[in-house]
């Protein structure tokens, strides 16, 4: 029985593995592909790796050809407005769905549920008329103004909130405490983990969103950088993909670092939500 066990156990860590290593492959290959010599990435090879490294000339063409340091910049502003707004409507509306009983309650959360299917490309159009009507297109406000209210933050929120201790929230009452305070000041605090989970969900979706900037900017010193990249492959890179998977290797960096810096609270946020 021991044998068998520890046989499912190697078996199960092999397995797992091979999907990382599966999901790390274009990772990998967009690495590699950046340090390689431009005679090599046409080469006609499964294997990855540089056999002459082309060291770091690649990332030196990006940098002089495109201002990647203002699509990082752009990206670093819209993601975090974003994420400002979001959290500011969607702690409030998590807390009253999950502790403040009122007529309708269910019923809202069941709308939530509903608005989750709904993806941004079914209101994209009655969104850029809108947009264009209010001159809003080619701003920042523009890029941010659609995802403001985000239901999945809601929802996930909620969720957590719904543990957290009523006795709690009465003794705080007790203490003079108005239910604004009772938010920000007692139940925010406990969820620290869960907003840590959504800030990584929220900052990676839009960090790489390309289909909406797309729409709604023009302008260059305004594209974020799926956008910038785009740009810069259409009129600087042509087919220097060395170029473009040094630019790709660095906008996809931050997000990198902040998923590792954060994946404590991440992991935390994510299995100690009650889905209830």
């Amino acid at each position: 029985m021991k044998i068998n066990s520890s046989l499912m156990h190697a078996a199960s860590h092999c397995v797992l593995i091979i999907g990382a290593l599966f999901m790390l492959m274009p990772f990998i290959w967009m690495l590699c592909t950046a340090f390689k010599p431009p005679q090599e990435i046409f080469e006609a090879s499964l294997w990855p790796f540089p056999k002459n490294f082309y060291g770091f000339q690649h990332f030196n063409e990006v940098i002089k050809s495109a201002p990647i340091g203002k699509y990082m910049l752009n990206g670093v502003i819209v993601c975090a407005g974003i994420l400002f707004v979001q959290l500011l409507v969607a702690i409030p509306a998590a807390y009253a769905l999950a502790k403040i009983n009122f007529t309708g309650r269910e019923f809202l959360f069941i709308c939530i549920l509903g608005a989750l299917s709904v993806p941004i490309q079914a209101t994209s159009l009655p969104l850029y008329i809108a947009m264009s009507a209010s001159n809003l297109l080619n701003t920042y406000f523009a890029q941010m103004l659609p995802f403001f209210l985000s239901m999945f933050a809601i929802f996930l929120l909620r969720q957590n909130f719904k543990s957290f201790p009523d006795e709690i929230i009465h003794a705080a009452r007790l203490d003079g405490m108005n239910e604004l305070e009772i938010v920000w000041r007692v139940v925010t605090p406990s969820a620290i983990p869960a907003i840590t989970a959504f800030a990584i969900f929220s900052l990676v979706a839009h960090w790489n969103d390309l289909y909406w900037p797309l729409i709604v900017i023009s302008s260059t010193e305004l594209a974020p950088p799926p956008l910038g990249m785009l740009l810069f492959a259409s009129a600087e890179s042509g087919a220097n993909y060395g170029a473009l998977m040094a630019g790709a290797t660095l906008i996809t960096t931050p997000m990198v670092l902040a998923f590792l810096i954060a994946r404590r609270r991440f992991i935390q946020g994510i299995t100690m939500t009650s889905f209830r």
